[in-house]
């Protein structure tokens, strides 16, 4: 006989209000808001398990009224298998290589699948060799400046003269009157 348990993932049905089933299922299960809001926290918690067929039908029928979207799953659901990739061969033989390519021993089931992966054996350096290719002394591009002078201290070098300065207003009609 098949086993069963209620799971929840903090969903909703399509029209139902969030405020509205927090507040149906915090009746239904008389629980605070803090416990209604784990609920919501979007983690998938199971609510219920170890039923029959009709004890999860029943349970799934009271929240699905109460505005929840909630799972019905099989506890003995078989386990799916996975199937290894099957170990590497002892050794490549050396005609099997191409020259200069890496030939990589997997160290477990899980790297053997990248066995015959092709990779390029770049090496490595011995310590403290230069890396980069050593470059030639770099000149200065042949620019002609000939064409060009510097003008003389204080010369004008052709600003825009500045507006003249517009008359003071006539003030004589005002008086101090004490």
């Amino acid at each position: 006989m098949s086993r069963y348990e209620i799971v929840f993932s903090g969903q909703t049905l399509p029209g139902a209000e969030p405020e509205a089933v927090k507040a149906n299922l915090a009746k239904l299960f008389q629980a605070d808001a803090q416990r209604i809001a784990l609920l919501f926290s979007g983690r998938r918690l199971v609510l219920k398990n170890n039923l029959d067929a009709a004890a999860a039908e029943k349970y799934r029928s009271a929240l699905e009224r109460a505005g929840a979207r909630v799972e019905v799953v099989d506890m003995e659901a078989p386990i799916e298998e996975i199937e290894l990739a099957p170990p590497p061969s002892a050794e490549a033989p050396a005609a099997a290589r191409a020259p200069g390519r890496l030939q990589v021993a997997p160290r477990d089931e899980y790297m053997a699948a990248f066995a015959d992966v092709d990779a390029p054996d770049f090496g490595l350096a011995p310590v403290g060799a230069d890396l980069q290719e050593e470059r030639g002394e770099v000149s200065a591009p042949p620019v002609d400046l000939g064409q060009f002078s510097l003008a003389p201290v204080g010369s004008d070098m052709g600003q825009a003269e500045a507006a003249a300065a517009a008359p003071a207003p006539d003030t004589s009609h005002l008086k101090l009157v004490e």
